[in-house]
């Protein structure tokens, strides 16, 4: 790997890349702090086209979210609502069947299914929600609920934790989100997010999920009171429970979006930082095979860029995203297959649809 880099910390760096040795908090460091954009995006193309050359990943999804109804009131969330508040919302089983039948005539692979924590809705309800998506969608991925989400259900379940997630996973649960972590930092979640599960319970959770043989996205909210030393220590934990686990299957940085949170006076995240993420995770998280560039967060253009600074997945066709543009997303809410093949050819790469696992459509 013949690289020149503007930051001479950065060929150390190279140094560990090059022998395939793992890269410590303080490269991590480095890596978030260095200005050298292009410098660190080159490492990061290096190890994602060593692993998948020209080949980058996408599924045909449809999101869908149950109800907006929260007891956590993140400071960060434009999405949630208190029950009976103005645009508040809580989808029956029937309202759910009827969305997925909106779509029936597409090949929708994956159902993505997140919501709040609604205290009005009982655990039956969210077995049945699964039941009907199976039902509907038998040949489809159930991936639902964060960490966050099945916490809730096991405390409303009556069940220990791990029967809990049995019975999810009996009714078709498959693979789980990678949100609600956030930043793993107890000075973040005190002032922003105080009412939700820690960081400790979180791995937990998520270990719980892995020993039941359910996979599991990762995620890091970034671009808002975080500090580049909680970035990488939050990076450094999910790495060491891949370690443990191997659980994980992708990680994917979620870029803050204030607009109409209690936060609006952030400002957005740069391009600068959008990619440089993407980048320091391809490299610090050796043990994830897949980075994904979110387009729904980034946007489509930027995420695109993405590919060469270390990802090497766009994620999906998405279809009718709420939560991200409740928050000011300018990206689309959904994007055809055609747009996304020509996203990715345009790039330079070859588009190759997926299922929920990465095996090849």
């Amino acid at each position: 790997m013949n690289l020149s880099f503007i930051d001479n910390r950065l060929y150390k760096i190279k140094e560990k890349i090059v022998k395939e040795k793992r890269l410590d908090f303080k490269d991590g460091l480095i890596l978030f702090n260095s200005n050298d954009l292009i410098g660190v995006g080159r490492l990061a193309d290096h190890v994602r086209r060593k692993r998948y050359g020209k080949e980058a990943y996408y599924v045909y999804n449809q999101h869908l979210n149950y109800t907006n109804v929260c007891t956590n009131r993140c400071l960060f969330c434009a999405y949630a609502k208190d029950k009976g508040e103005n645009g508040a919302f809580t989808l029956s089983i029937n309202d759910i069947r009827e969305r997925l039948l909106e779509r029936i005539d597409e090949p929708v692979r994956e159902l993505h299914i997140v919501g709040g924590l609604n205290p009005s809705l009982s655990f039956d309800y969210y077995i049945d929600l699964i039941k009907t998506v199976k039902m509907i969608r038998p040949d489809s991925t159930v991936k639902a609920f964060t960490a966050v989400e099945i916490d809730h259900l096991y405390k409303i379940s009556g069940y220990s934790l791990d029967e809990t997630i049995a019975r999810l996973k009996d009714a078709g649960l498959a693979m789980i989100p990678g949100g609600g972590a956030e930043v793993m930092s107890e000075r973040v979640r005190n002032r922003l997010f105080p009412r939700k599960i820690d960081s400790n319970r979180w791995l937990e959770v998520m270990e719980a999920l892995h020993r039941a043989g359910l996979t599991s996205n990762a995620t890091m909210l970034y671009g808002h009171i975080e500090t580049m030393e909680e970035r990488v220590q939050h990076l450094i934990r999910l790495r060491s429970l891949q370690d443990k686990t191997g659980g994980f299957s992708a990680y994917i940085p979620l870029a803050f979006h204030s607009e109409n949170t209690k936060m609006s006076q952030i400002p957005a995240t740069t391009a600068f930082d959008d990619l440089k993420s993407i980048a320091a995770a391809r490299l610090i998280l050796d043990n994830f095979d897949h980075i994904k560039a979110y387009w729904v967060m980034i946007g489509e253009k930027l995420a695109q860029v993405a590919l060469s600074f270390g990802a090497d997945d766009l994620d999906g066709t998405i279809i009718e995203e709420k939560i991200t543009h409740m928050a000011g997303a300018k990206s689309a809410t959904g994007l055809t297959r055609t747009c996304m093949e020509h996203i990715i050819a345009s790039a330079g790469f070859k588009p190759v649809q997926r299922d929920s696992f990465y095996c090849p459509v």
